[in-house]
């Protein structure tokens, strides 16, 4: 069916803060809203809202027709222990719910004490089974799979996957496949996508697009990746939590940004020219109150000795000179007042030199790494210091597999493996596991870097965008673009240095 989603006057955040009030947005057939902000702007809570999973703080969400079918993708592949493949493509397609729903409606349908309207329950149950896919799901879903590369046929690391494999067995790159394949498989009416593009390889992200711009429904999703962006959008929505405001810009994520930029540069222009207009105003009006006093004594120094001519003369250029200091407040107390645009920071961050290491960074002679029933290699190579090497590939072909391996971190079961003399070893890993548990964010960090005191921690931290309200938080509840990737695992952590600068838009630099 064909749904709208309306949004009034929503307010989103957390505790004490509000990261976003106000926010108006429809989502009609055919739309695709690409979300867009810094990192903790309140993105992923807005799809939560919409999604009806939190309350909002302020206004509402409401879908025509009311029983229109949701789905939302979160950013975090959350797998349940002992869940398979299968079980979690049903629940994330929604047709676990359906089932369960059109059971429950139809046991309740043939008990002899059923309430009355037990034939309206099981009829709308049933239409939602049938609108959820839920009744030829397990016909498409080998298909769907087969495609993925995620079935016996497959190659690679994915050889041995099948519908009823653990999802705690799968790889990152791997759980991402399944999820698009739930995506794929969805019958939604409007749908949520929180940073879809995440872990998915070249195929992955083609398809993935195919299947956006092929939606007849309505979508909001929020995404880093401008090519994605600009090659599904049909409009934008702005958090922008430096000025404290939100928008909707019409057309793509290019008009956006041409839109955006021209907005920008004339709220700057508006302000430069009232602040000029008032600053000219003022200081005539300066000049007006010397002139009356230079004028007073002028008349008096002209006319020393009559009393009468000298006070006439003083009243006169007085009066002439104080109206004129009045029209030039008149004109300053009219003009409309314009808000000075918040100079917005960058931050920059580099990363210091090491002390020298080996000119190798590190050596794999024969090396081959077995997992389960794929095996990587034999490879042979070598990293020479000062290059930088992309590693591209599919899902599940060993990509984190061969940066394990070249930190050290997982034994070749053939061959060799080995890091040169001295080499300081850095990571970012790819599912952030330094940062997680209960622990305050502020806590974990310090045990990360002992070498910086609390103060100097916190000061970093407030750098990247984490202050008060993000540093007593457990890392656990950060979303994932808050978790502060400067902590990065380090073998020996080279010196970093961080300033900030108000004439750029808000980036980070590595």
């Amino acid at each position: 069916m064909t749904a709208t989603l309306v949004a009034k006057g929503l307010a989103g955040g957390y505790a004490a803060r509000t990261l976003f009030d106000d926010l108006d947005l429809t989502v009609a057939p055919g739309d695709v809203v690409g979300v867009v902000g810094v990192n903790g702007a309140g993105k992923s809570t807005l799809l939560r809202l919409l999604a009806g999973i939190d309350e909002p703080l302020a206004g509402t969400v409401s879908l025509a027709p009311a029983d229109a079918f949701v789905g939302w993708l979160p950013q975090e592949h959350e797998r349940v222990p002992g869940e398979t493949v299968s079980a979690y493509i049903g629940r994330r397609t929604g047709c676990a719910t359906a089932s369960l729903e059109l059971d429950s409606a139809a046991a309740a349908l043939g008990d002899a004490e059923a309430p009355a309207d037990a034939a309206d329950v099981y009829s709308a149950a049933l239409d939602r089974w049938l609108a959820s896919g839920a009744a030829d799901l397990d016909e498409r879903l080998p298909q769907v799979l087969a495609d993925l590369g995620l079935t016996l046929a497959a190659t690679g690391d994915g050889a041995g996957l099948t519908a009823d494999s653990l999802m705690t067995s799968l790889s990152g790159g791997q759980a991402a496949r399944v999820g698009l394949a739930a995506l794929l498989l969805s019958r939604f009416d409007i749908v949520l996508l929180d940073e879809p593009t995440n872990d998915l390889d070249l195929d992955g992200l083609a398809r993935l697009e195919e299947f956006v711009r092929g939606l007849r429904g309505g979508v909001v999703l929020v995404s880093h990746d401008r090519e994605f962006l600009a090659r599904s959008v049909t409009r934008v929505l702005e958090l922008d939590l430096a000025q404290s405001s939100n928008r909707v810009f019409g057309g793509g994520y290019d008009s956006y940004l041409e839109e955006r930029e021209i907005d920008r540069q004339q709220k700057r222009d508006a302000y430069d020219d009232f602040a000029a207009t008032k600053a000219d105003l003022v200081g005539r009006a300066r000049t007006q109150r010397e002139w009356s006093s230079q004028g007073v004594r002028n008349a008096m120094k002209k006319s020393p000795d009559n009393d009468k001519i000298r006070r006439k003369a003083a009243a006169e250029s007085s009066e002439k000179q104080a109206q004129k200091v009045r029209q030039m407040e008149s004109r300053i107390a009219r003009l409309d007042e314009v808000d000075e645009p918040r100079k917005e920071w960058q931050l920059e961050f580099s990363i210091g030199s090491a002390p020298r290491s080996s000119a190798v960074v590190a050596t794999l002679a024969d090396a081959t790494f077995a997992q389960g029933s794929f095996t990587l290699g034999p490879l042979s190579l070598q990293v020479n210091g000062g290059e930088r090497i992309s590693i591209t590939g599919p899902n599940g072909a060993g990509k984190s597999t061969l940066l394990r391996a070249l930190l050290g971190q997982q034994a070749p079961t053939t061959g060799t493996a080995s890091l040169g003399a001295s080499v300081a070893v850095g990571e970012i890993d790819q599912a952030r596991g330094l940062f997680s548990g209960p622990r305050a964010l502020a806590d974990v960090f310090e045990t990360l870097v002992p070498s910086l005191t609390q103060a100097e921690v916190r000061t970093l931290l407030a750098k990247f965008g984490l202050k008060a309200d993000h540093v007593a938080r457990a890392v656990g509840d950060l979303s994932p673009g808050s978790a502060p990737a400067p902590a990065s695992r380090c073998s020996r952590p080279a010196a970093s240095t961080c300033s900030s600068s108000t004439n750029r838009p808000t980036t980070s630099t590595w």
